[in-house]
């Protein structure tokens, strides 16, 4: 790999971390949220509905593909993050409800404004034979998030081993008499801080890209040609091409299926593992963290024969362990602690050759430069908004203690098994090819 392609691929994927971990961190503290403000479950649906990992993320995505589209792929990464700093700040120093939502929600359409650009950026400026080496990479980083942000939840929360740490601070700020709820709630405020750190150093290193040379050549050449741009010129375009049209049917019917389970484990899995598994709190949050382990190093593998083989034969293998996931549950079950933990390795299989790194890959090679972002923005815009309701129905089917739990997993075997079908059907053949030479062979040489 050449040392600009991976220089480049590390900074962007750092807004996968970002993305991530903004997750996880919400997720990981909102019951210490909870008791500080006394918030109600309406109160967190609206956290968890605005949120990274629902319409925050879907608002944003949908700006971010269109601003990419018209400004460059360097306007997002000069800009954008800003706007993340900024949200985990007000979640930094929420002292009431309106500014912990006000904080999720801006932290989540910043976080879809960046995915577009960044999975765009990575496949543009990537060699022709490590295009998919760097889409894994930005994929590793997705895993370390959550690894990562779990780890610290459980040193830094009450009762952890570093707990101790976060108490002092606490006092230090707030006074030795302060509520035990606000020095409890400072274990999360320390882990979105950590998410700032992250963030400034991602913003720095982002700041010093060079602008996409495919985005500059597709810039001269509209110019040139006197083609008009904006939001609604870019949709117009995309939606007259029937080619663009169908693939991108093709690419949020797999997303969109494999997601719908994805959301749900990454949210739900904890819980899951506690309910259906037994397992105490901090037994779960270690599993999970071993799951997302698996997750980093079956990516780690898959990097180095991306480009070297079927694209269709890893996309089958994925699916297949994330089938074989929840076919354990109707047919042997999770009663038992060895069932559990294959339950959680064979999820982190499935994360290490997920859909993700196709659709990341398929996405920003299936559509001409002009409108390759716009279209991951209007795909990922419905994705996350449909994987927000689905959270809810998901709560419904599997009840408080988990006893729709094999209803919802048939629910999930019917969703990947149409992700697995429509993938072998329409998987591209694009290994070893230009981005140009597949725009051409797509949409002409005029495109």
């Amino acid at each position: 790999m050449a040392k600009s392609s991976l220089k480049s691929t590390l900074a962007v994927s750092l807004n996968n971390y970002l993305d991530a971990g903004a997750i996880v961190a919400g997720g990981s503290g909102i019951t210490l949220w909870q008791k500080y403000l006394g918030l109600s479950e309406m109160h967190l649906g609206l956290i968890n509905a605005l949120s990274a990992n629902a319409l925050g993320a879907a608002i944003g995505a949908i700006i971010g593909g269109v601003l990419a589209d018209k400004f460059g792929r360097k306007f997002i990464f000069t800009y954008n993050l800003l706007v993340y700093m900024l949200g985990v700040l007000i979640v930094m120093f929420s002292v009431n409800f309106a500014m912990l939502l006000a904080g999720f929600l801006i932290t989540g359409i910043s976080v879809g404004i960046g995915v577009p650009a960044s999975w765009t950026y990575i496949s543009e400026s990537s060699e022709v034979h490590n295009r998919g080496r760097n889409i894994c990479i930005s994929q590793m980083s997705w895993g370390f998030g959550p690894m990562i942000i779990l780890l610290m939840g459980m040193l830094f929360a009450p009762g952890g081993y570093l707990y101790g740490g976060v108490e002092w601070m606490a006092h230090a700020v707030l006074g030795n008499d302060a509520a035990t709820t606000a020095v409890e709630v400072f274990s999360s405020r320390f882990v979105f801080f950590t998410l700032f750190v992250v963030a400034l150093i991602a913003w720095t290193l982002q700041r010093q890209l060079e602008e996409s040379a495919e985005f500059e050549a597709n810039k001269a050449a509209a110019k040139a040609k006197g083609e008009k741009s904006g939001i609604i010129q870019s949709f117009k375009v995309l939606f007259s091409n029937k080619i663009a049209v169908r693939t991108a049917i093709f690419l949020a019917s797999i997303y969109l299926t494999w997601n719908l389970v994805a959301s749900v484990m990454g949210f739900f899995s904890p819980h899951i593992c506690e309910t259906a598994g037994g397992v105490s709190n901090e037994y779960s949050n270690w599993m999970n963290c071993i799951q997302w382990a698996t997750v980093v190093v079956i990516t780690f593998g898959v990097s180095f024969i991306v480009d070297r083989v079927s694209h269709k034969l890893l996309y089958i293998f994925g699916l297949l362990a994330a089938l074989a996931t929840w076919l354990l549950i109707v047919t042997v079950g999770v009663n038992g602690i060895g069932t559990l933990w294959a339950f959680v390795i064979l999820w982190g299989v499935n994360g290490g050759v997920s859909v993700q790194i196709f659709y990341a890959l398929w996405g920003s090679e299936l559509f001409p430069a002009k409108f390759r972002a716009g279209a991951q923005g209007l795909m990922f815009f419905v994705v996350r908004g449909l994987s927000a309701a689905w959270g809810l129905v998901f709560t419904f089917i599997y009840g408080e203690n988990g006893e729709g739990f094999i209803l919802a997993a048939w629910c999930m075997i019917a969703l990947l098994a149409v992700s697995l079908i429509i993938g072998v059907i329409g998987a591209p053949n694009t290994r070893g090819k230009s981005l140009e030479q597949i725009t051409k062979e797509r949409y002409g040489e005029n495109s």
